[in-house]
Order: C-alpha cells, then sequence, then structure tokens
C-alpha cells in the first residue's frame, strides 16, 4: 500500500497550492456530472455529496466515519446536516488543514481501523482512498486480493447489519497493459508512458483491476446496492481542476518557486512535474486504460 510516507509524499506538499486554488473545504475526487457538463465543477462536487448522503441514509445524529477525507468537503456536509464526521488520513498536511477548519481528523491507516479506536459508526464513505490501499508489489507477490479482503472485513465490523459504505475508485479498465511493458523509455504519447507517469505521479500505488475484484472481496460481508462508472465525469473533474491549479495567485505562485529546486534536483519530483503538465490520469481515462466507478454497498 502507499503508506504514510507515500501519501504524504503525493499530498502534503500541495497543501497550501490546493487550498488557494479550491478553497480550505475542495474536493480532490472525482465530481458526479451525470451528463451534465454545463455544471460547475463545485455544483458536480455538490451533486456527488447530496448522491452519497442519500445513499448512506445520513440524517441529524448519524455518525459517519470518512476513510481516506481528504480535505474534509464531505466531511463539511455531514458536520452541515446535523451528524457527527470523523476523518482518517495519511497525510499530515490534510489532517492539519481540517483540524483546523473544526472537522475531527486522525492520521490513520483505513485499512485496520477497529470499533476500539473511534466506536462503531451507522455508515462509511472512502472516497478516493481505495486507490492506494495496495501496491505493485502486493500484486506481484499475489496479495491484492488478501489486502482488500481485509479491508472489508474490518470495515464491516464497523457498521451494524444494513449499514452502507460508499465506495469511490479508480480501477483498471479493458485496456490495461501488462506490468512489464509500463516504460519511461517508452515512446512520449505511448501507453506505456503514460502509464509509467502515473506510477511516478501516485508512488506505492496500485490500482484494483475492475469493479469485479472489489465486489468479489467485499461480497462476505456486502451486496451491491448500486453502481455507476464516473469515468466521463473524471475527465471534466480533471479539466475544471487544470483550470483553477494554473489560475494566477501571487501567493500559490510563489510556492510553485519555491519547489522548482526540487524538481529540478530530485529524478521523483521532475517526473511527478511532468505528471502533473501531461495529466497522465486524464489520458488514462480517455483511453479506458482506467475505469471510475461509484459503487454502494450495504452489510449483509
Amino acid at each position: 500500500m502507499a503508506g504514510k510516507k507515500e501519501v504524504d509524499y503525493i499530498y502534503s506538499p500541495i497543501d497550501k497550492i490546493f487550498r488557494l486554488s479550491f478553497g480550505e473545504h475542495g474536493d480532490f475526487s472525482g465530481a458526479m456530472y451525470d451528463g451534465d457538463f454545463t455544471l460547475k465543477l463545485e455544483e458536480a462536487q455538490q451533486r456527488k455529496h447530496n448522491y452519497i448522503i442519500q445513499q448512506l441514509h445520513i440524517r441529524e445524529g448519524s455518525k459517519v466515519l470518512d476513510m481516506g477525507c481528504g480535505w474534509g468537503p464531505f466531511l463539511k456536509q455531514v458536520q452541515q446536516r446535523g451528524a457527527t464526521g470523523i476523518g482518517l488520513t495519511l497525510s499530515e498536511g490534510q489532517a492539519a488543514s481540517c483540524r483546523k477548519n473544526g472537522l475531527e481528523v486522525h492520521v490513520q491507516d483505513c485499512r485496520n481501523v477497529t470499533p476500539a479506536m473511534f466506536g462503531n459508526f451507522d455508515a462509511l464513505c472512502s472516497i478516493g482512498a481505495f486507490e492506494h490501499f495496495a501496491s505493485a508489489t502486493d500484486y506481484f507477490e499475489g496479495k491484492q486480493d488478501r489486502v482488500y479482503a481485509d479491508f472489508f472485513e474490518h470495515a464491516a465490523a464497523l457498521i451494524p447489519k444494513g449499514g452502507r459504505f460508499f465506495l469511490q475508485t479508480m480501477v483498471f479498465g479493458k485496456n490495461m497493459l501488462p506490468y512489464d511493458q509500463i516504460s519511461l523509455r517508452a515512446p512520449k504519447d505511448s501507453d506505456a508512458y503514460i502509464l509509467a507517469l502515473m506510477i511516478k505521479q501516485f508512488p506505492g500505488s496500485w490500482l484494483p483491476y475492475g469493479a469485479e475484484q472489489i465486489l468479489r472481496n467485499a461480497e462476505p460481508h456486502f451486496k451491491l446496492v448500486a453502481q455507476s462508472s464516473g469515468r466521463l465525469d473524471y475527465i471534466e473533474t480533471i479539466r475544471q481542476w487544470r483550470k483553477k491549479f494554473y489560475a494566477f495567485n501571487i501567493e500559490k505562485y510563489l510556492i510553485y518557486l519555491s519547489l522548482l529546486p526540487k524538481y529540478l534536483t530530485d529524478s521523483d519530483m521532475y517526473y511527478r512535474a511532468k505528471a502533473l503538465a501531461v495529466s497522465p490520469n486524464k489520458i488514462c481515462f480517455e483511453r479506458e486504460i482506467m475505469e471510475h466507478y461509484r459503487l454502494v454497498l450495504e452489510k449483509v
């Protein structure tokens, strides 16, 4: 899995940049346009939050665990509805930002939470964190299914029978390549090169192979209630993100400049900067190398 070091590497350095671009509770996960691309990004994110709240039956007094809470956009929605939300992240930057804004967030691995830590919950959600739960090493060693099965076993112990779990995640799609074909030496517009940039952008992370792998490992504890693809929605989300990241703000651009020496001296950071410029995740969605799903699960 992408551990604390890798997640901090991905998210903590952009904490201030992100908040200057998106606001204190900006959402860094795929929005929900449902084909209406006239919506503003914020409207599509609100549509997603409303959908999750409806599907999880969240109401005043509910207790919700957000596993991989980011900068707390969904926790804020939960709070505004009179419910109690607790968030988990492995990014110190995200946790500090959430706490500063009045949210209860803990730096904790989502995969092994037990009732002894935070009690039981009425509902669970994980919006984008599942992408980081397994690593390429887990995949090569045949452990990826075990990682997911263990996670769902722990998750099921947190909610009552009939309790719901919303899971949103990227997955590898129908045009995914074999690992040994992925290379930074491949032609720059090739699938092999684009995937290599993805790996550099998200170190320590390896996606599930379709919704099927997720559901197979959830099945002993959860049944599927609803499933939808967010691939096209995510393409539009990334388009809107890029506009906001590049929108001029003097404080933000000074931070960009301060990071320049690191990008020039650290090869991993160099490729990460290249990935930000190329947007390999958007290309992977366009080429159906990756898919994206929203899954509503219910404990059996």
